[in-house]
């Protein structure tokens, strides 16, 4: 009686574990996470075999025809799928016809047939994006956040370095052998990856679109910092804001002739070089002036109308996920970059945090939105030179990522395309594709000059689409696809950024807004 009692009991529980268990299983389906029993699992790992076995002999059938004359018209071709299938967990092969078709793990904006970099090189590309021209608009930021600002700057490096890494590990899975395989290569996979396989292209058509964004704004940016430093550097002379821009314009027009990150790299090394002589001069004047700081002015409170713009520069100081991608696709030993990443990250969190507060000791409540406004007038011409300098530097990789995710989207996806092809049989760019690429460098202009409020675009565009590319995207990407190898503090962590992510990008995009249509309301009113 006691043995039966025991074995109906131990039915009864196994019973109840196995419906728990499908139960959590099928929450999890139903939120789009991978989830799965074992019986599941070995089922999976047994179709996978039949199915590959299946499509080795196909491959093997069709190595053979290739090696035989094509005399046999009526023979149907392979299947697509089956030649883009690979053992080792590879991406599938661009359409026919593309230029893709050299791209394999060089990403959005690089390839096979195109030089490799080094991760120093990789490097200076990482910083000239997260120490760019934008730390100009740091100080201001600390005018309304303070002590908190301060924090921030710290927190976003932490966070876009971390951010940086998972994105970086959706790119990779686990083939059956058990080696980590590059499966995807650029952000935009990602994002197809995990909307599939419901809405398969959704995901990239929105990435698309906030990489789109985001970099011609970056190109915006760039233009309207030089016409303000210049016009600010010689007010003496009859030359306008929007004729400086104009003028930066034209120097920037070469820029349309970029094929390749090699000639990019060259220009982000000059552009760091610039970067670091332009601090070493600004902190110089700020510690010769270093017996007037106000450290009673730096604040344990904030701005609650202002501080979440604050939030968005300093958001936006960081963003180079977009890059990352292609950067570690095109890195001749992409086992470096999680070294790379944190010294790039460590260096542009230390220099930013003490050029941030040095220079709003010095000022105090007259910081302005672009520091070097504060500086003297003799003081200023030769720093707002080289700022200039560093800003036409700068504005070549955000305009080569920009061109080149427009004409892969629009241009090159096969039979998907909606336009033809921008570049000949050759490799050649067409002349209309070129004039196009001095189109996007006009419209950069057009837009610079109707919307010259540096430090308020800054905000909007780090609230908008820089807070998604760099905190929610990839945390919401990494559950996605790792969701099954993830531990619980990293799951934790993805769901943090993803949550403080939200609420800043919407506190910081609706304030930057009002603070836009008031910047404007007080010039109509001038």
């Amino acid at each position: 009686m006691a043995t039966l009692l025991r074995s109906k009991l131990s039915n009864v529980a196994t019973s109840v574990s196995n419906k728990s268990q499908a139960k959590v299983s099928g929450m999890f389906a139903r939120m789009g996470f991978q989830a799965a029993t074992d019986e599941e699992a070995v089922g999976f790992a047994h179709c996978d075999d039949l199915d590959f076995e299946h499509r080795q002999g196909l491959q093997m059938d069709i190595l053979k025809t290739e090696g035989e004359p094509c005399g046999d018209e009526g023979a149907e071709p392979p299947v697509e799928g089956d030649i883009h299938y690979q053992r080792g967990g590879g991406a599938p092969l661009p359409p026919s016809g593309s230029k893709d078709q050299n791209l394999g793990a060089g990403g959005e904006f690089g390839g096979h047939d195109k030089p490799k970099i080094t991760a120093w090189e990789a490097g200076w590309n990482v910083t000239n994006a997260i120490q760019g021209m934008f730390v100009l608009g740091l100080p201001y930021a600390i005018l309304h956040g303070g002590y908190l600002g301060l924090f921030l700057i710290i927190f976003a490096a932490v966070v876009c370095c971390y951010t940086g890494k998972i994105l970086i590990a959706c790119l990779y899975e686990e083939n059956e052998d058990g080696e980590v395989v590059r499966v995807r290569d650029s952000y935009v996979a990602i994002a197809n990856a995990c909307c599939a396989p419901r809405f398969p292209t959704l995901g990239g058509r929105v990435v698309n679109v906030a990489q789109i964004i985001e970099l011609v704004m970056t190109c915006i940016l760039y233009v309207v910092v030089s016409g303000n430093l210049m016009y600010n550097s010689f007010p003496g002379l009859p030359v306008s804001q929007k004729s400086w821009s104009i003028i930066a314009t034209a120097v920037l027009l070469p820029c349309a002739f970029l094929k390749n990150l090699k000639a990019v790299s060259k220009f982000s090394l000059l552009c760091t070089l610039a970067h670091f002589v332009i601090n070493i001069l600004v902190i110089a004047y700020c510690l010769s002036r270093a017996r007037d700081w106000a450290w009673e002015k730096v604040k344990f409170y904030i701005d609650v109308k202002k501080f979440p713009i604050s939030i968005g520069i300093i958001v936006f100081s960081y963003t180079s996920q977009i890059f990352l991608p292609s950067l570690e696709g095109n890195m001749q030993q992409p086992s470096e970059f999680h070294c790379m990443m944190n010294w790039t990250h460590i260096a542009a969190c230390v220099l930013k945090g003490l050029f941030a507060l040095v220079a709003y000791l010095t000022w105090a409540d007259e910081t302005k939105e672009v520091i070097t406004d504060n500086l003297p007038g003799s003081i200023r011409a030769v720093v707002n030179i080289f700022l200039v300098a560093k800003a036409l530097l700068s504005y070549p990789l955000p305009f080569f990522a920009a061109v080149e995710v427009l004409e892969k989207s629009l241009f090159q996806e096969g039979s998907r395309a909606f336009f033809p092809a921008c570049y000949s049989g050759d490799g050649r760019l067409k002349s209309w594709g070129l004039t196009l690429r001095c189109a996007l460098v006009v419209f950069t202009l057009l837009m610079a000059i109707y919307v010259p409020h540096f430090a308020l675009l800054m905000g909007l565009t780090g609230s908008l689409t820089g807070a998604g590319l760099c905190f929610l995207l990839p945390s919401l990407f990494h559950l996605r696809l790792l969701w099954r190898k993830l531990l619980w503090h990293q799951v934790f962590f993805d769901v943090a950024i993803f949550v403080i992510g939200g609420i800043c990008s919407v506190s910081g995009f609706v304030h930057s807004l009002e603070g836009l249509i008031e910047a404007y309301r007080t010039n109509a009113e001038d």
